[in-house]
């Protein structure tokens, strides 16, 4: 039994660089191959055919669903026509699908297949970037191909993160990954370059240029905003780009406080009230837990981030511990003359950002023992109860009244 692609209505406009075959063909990753119109006379009974409009740009979920799914065409409902963008059926009846797709009356039905509207089809939660939006097609023009680009960048944007990436970085972010698409710059190659920025801060934390070294800091965390970003609209993830950024990312940054806590002078650290191997210890090990905490939250409570739990949960991590708002901090006391008070302060705010996830842990862990299976809100991001809710305004792209 195989799996075949066949395209109607191909168009040559690029989004990202890709034009929706060349996206498709990326997010199947080899696993359906694509098939002519005279190939499909020579299909056998077991295969079936996944037919798509090539003039659409598709939400990657829709795609793996349509795969999983057989059986099953998809239309839109523009104004008062409906359009059949997508079809998933056996290959014997792959001929009368596309004559089905291509007649705008839709007059009759596919025997034993399944007409959906886009709009009943659930699959908005995406944990991975922690967000709830539901899935898109959207027609490919050459007058709409900006406003295409910008939407796909949106949408591969996380929905739950923290302050500076959330409303700082999205604007030059898009415009860095625009360039480096127009370059062909590959998101490991930004990856790489952002762990030069990491040594190279760490080192003038080390030796007290905190200035120099919160330059090339923040343009790290602006890179780690791009790379993956870039990676996500170009369809260009793997899976050592994965491990290689989040294993930077988990390292780097208690190297980077205890470097800045190398970096200060014994007059600076006099009036701190506390030794720096205490502030560090602190740090340290708030950290861990903290990062405990989360990854013990994921894998035996709600199998999805702790941060997506509830609301609060999301608001909280606009501003936990991480190295965006810690960066602020340091920034601060920077501009202040007293980057001292910058290590004190990312050493309370670690420390009492892991007591929150604690207790937070802790009550998951009794809701989960008392009511079953934990449940994220932004599974139920669409309905009623949130309708008023500002949390669905700020992490999603649902519609509420």
């Amino acid at each position: 039994m195989g799996l075949y692609i066949y395209f109607l209505h191909e168009c040559p406009v690029q989004i990202w660089g890709l034009t929706s075959q060349q996206r498709i063909e990326k997010v199947l990753k080899g696993t359906a191959e694509n098939c002519t119109a005279q190939e499909l006379n020579n299909l056998s009974d077991s295969d079936s055919v996944l037919i798509l409009r090539g003039d659409y740009l598709f939400d990657d979920r829709l795609i793996k669903h349509l795969v999983a799914a057989q059986n099953i065409t998809i239309h839109l409902n523009n104004g008062q026509q409906q359009v059949t963008v997508a079809a998933h059926v056996p290959a014997g009846l792959a001929r009368q699908a596309i004559e089905f797709m291509e007649d705008k009356t839709h007059a009759g039905s596919l025997p034993g297949v399944q007409n959906q509207a886009l709009a009943t089809i659930s699959i908005s939660f995406l944990e991975k970037l922690r967000k709830s939006e539901p899935p898109f097609v959207l027609p490919i023009s050459v007058e709409k191909k900006q406003a295409l680009e910008k939407r796909l960048f949106d949408w591969a944007y996380k929905g739950i993160t923290d302050l500076v990436t959330k409303w700082a970085w999205p604007y030059p972010a898009r415009w860095v990954v625009g360039h480096c698409v127009r370059f062909n710059i590959r998101p490991n190659y930004v990856t790489l370059f952002g762990l030069l920025l990491v040594i190279f801060a760490g080192i003038s934390f080390a030796n007290g240029q905190f200035g120099r070294g919160l330059l090339a800091g923040w343009l790290m965390t602006f890179l780690d905003t791009v790379d993956g970003k870039l990676a996500r609209v170009t369809v260009t993830s793997s899976q050592f780009g994965h491990y290689f950024d989040h294993l930077i990312d988990l390292i780097h940054p208690p190297i980077w406080y205890i470097l800045w806590g190398l970096g200060l002078t014994a007059a600076q650290l006099s009036g701190l009230g506390f030794s720096l191997s205490t502030l560090l210890y602190a740090m340290m090990i708030g950290y861990v837990v903290g990062r405990l905490v989360e990854g013990s939250f994921q894998w035996f409570l709600g199998r999805f981030g702790i941060f997506c739990w509830r609301p609060t949960d999301s608001y909280f991590r606009l501003i936990t511990a991480r190295r965006n708002p810690n960066m602020i901090f340091l920034t601060i006391s920077y501009l202040m003359g007293r980057p001292e008070l910058g290590l004190l302060a990312v050493v309370f705010w670690t420390v009492a950002t892991t007591i929150f996830l604690l207790l937070r842990l802790i009550q998951a862990g009794y809701v989960r023992s008392r009511q079953g299976p934990l449940r994220s809100w932004l599974a139920d991001a669409d309905k009623p109860k949130y309708n008023k809710s500002l949390a669905v305004r700020l992490f999603t792209r649902h519609i509420i009244g």
